[in-house]
């Protein structure tokens, strides 16, 4: 094998040198692996260039390794952030390029960028993970891969209403060959990825995002809200003696006592976005009121067994107690607060503790949320994949696991409508910006 990597005999003295070089290479690889990216850490340039030429420039999934596409610092909300960076996976995927780790925000400032605070993406999700689920469709590399030999050409964006989809898709065709595409890295400039025109189907999008996995630090925070959620869940149907409930069989476990969680959207300054959004567009099935997600959600499970309720909510409601009030007998909420975990959001950046919440909700038996919600949708997209993955292609009228529903939209019995995302879409449009023609 070895032999036949560098063409030459054992018995030759500059074979003998090379497997040498290589063995030396590969020992102190062992002892300092490589990380991303790289304060303090060794640069591995020389020691890549040992091995063969054409492993470096194509790995065995057919992308290049030698060629790199760098983004913007990556800004939003959790959600947007996510729909941005695999946005700019795509790109690199059309470039046949390597997408270099790009910066996430760990703050949310939507208009004063001097004041993102900037968080690596190996700081939020597992970057070798990344890597190996998405084998031969997108890859991640790392700065202190480059070799520095031709430079960075910088390619601008454009905007306005001028710079049309198909000017946009003409322009990365044309960085996909030529003189551009000679360059070692492509950096694009101006406006964040998320605001980028979209090219590319849902289905695109839905492979990067199931390569998206949570560093364990972060995972394990998720682990401490949906323990305590269940926990509370057991005590309360230990107390009614039971055992009958308004989920599947296999949900009356002592290990899978089962809670509904809820994407609340009643905070005012979004009350007042998706009122703007309604007078705009001309539809009325965006904004939600408190009472009217309450009775929804109220009419999706019977009261026999009671079953905590997530609130996945705002901060500034944490204090606003009438939130917790007039819900249906049986379904009991909790917000973080009241969950007495919110010490574990406290102690954590905007961005995770939204990946945290993210978590809890995609995670619950029922989940519920607001159709024009980015948060809510990717939700239900990851829950959509859950359950095509164990062949079900619709949830409409029938009963099935992981159920998701949107209260912005009527639904059967006065409850909220099942929602599941229409893996047929041929953009990302009606999760980035929200619909109301969800599937059901």
């Amino acid at each position: 094998m070895l032999s036949r990597l560098f063409g030459c005999h054992f018995t030759s003295l500059t074979c003998k040198c090379c497997l040498a070089l290589v063995t030396i290479a590969l020992f102190f690889r062992a002892i300092f692996p490589h990380s991303c990216p790289g304060y303090g850490v060794i640069e591995w340039n020389n020691l890549d260039l040992i091995l063969s030429p054409s492993l470096l420039l194509e790995s065995d999934d057919g992308i290049r390794r030698d060629k790199f596409l760098e983004v913007p610092q990556i800004v939003w909300g959790l959600n947007n952030q996510k729909i941005a960076f695999a946005r700019a996976c795509l790109t690199a995927r059309m470039l046949n390029r390597t997408l270099l780790m790009p910066s996430l925000s760990a703050s949310l400032f939507y208009k004063e960028v001097d004041r993102l605070q900037p968080i690596s993406f190996d700081k939020v999700f597992q970057f070798e993970r990344f890597n190996s689920l998405c084998h031969g469709f997108v890859r991640l590399g790392c700065y202190s891969d480059l070799r520095n030999q031709t430079g960075i050409h910088d390619l601008q964006k454009g905007s306005g209403r001028k710079w049309t989809v198909e000017r946009d898709l003409e322009q990365l065709k044309q960085s996909s060959r030529g003189f551009v595409d000679k360059y070692e890295v492509i950096r694009i400039v101006g406006k964040n990825p998320f605001l980028w025109h979209d090219h590319w189907p849902i289905k695109d999008y839905a492979r990067v995002f199931e390569c998206l996995v949570l560093v364990d630090e972060i995972a394990k925070e998720a682990d401490k809200v949906v323990s305590k959620i269940r926990q509370i869940g057991r005590k309360l149907r230990s107390k009614t003696k039971t055992v009958e409930n308004s989920f599947d069989a296999e949900d009356s476990s002592p290990r899978r006592t089962p809670y509904i969680a809820i994407h609340m959207r009643v905070e005012l300054d979004w009350m007042i976005h998706c009122k703007n959004l309604e007078q705009r567009s001309g539809i009325n099935q965006i904004c939600s009121s408190k009472q009217e997600i309450i009775q929804r959600v109220g009419n999706i499970v019977s009261s026999e067994s009671p079953t905590v309720a997530y609130l996945a909510v705002a901060d500034s409601l944490l204090n606003d107690s009438s939130i917790l009030d007039g819900w249906k007998k049986g379904l009991l909420p909790f917000e973080k607060k009241k969950l007495r975990v919110d010490e574990i959001y406290k102690k954590h950046p905007y961005l995770i503790q939204s990946a945290i919440d993210y978590e809890v909700c995609s995670r619950a038996d029922i989940f519920v949320g607001n159709s024009f919600s980015t948060f809510s949708s990717l939700i239900v997209l990851e829950r959509t994949q859950r359950m095509i993955r164990m062949g079900i292609t619709s949830s409409c009228g029938i009963d099935v696991r992981w159920p998701s529903y949107a209260y912005n939209i009527p639904g059967e019995s006065d409850g909220p409508r099942k929602w599941m995302t229409n893996m047929s879409d041929s953009s990302l449009k009606a999760i980035s910006y929200g619909s109301n023609a969800i599937s059901c």
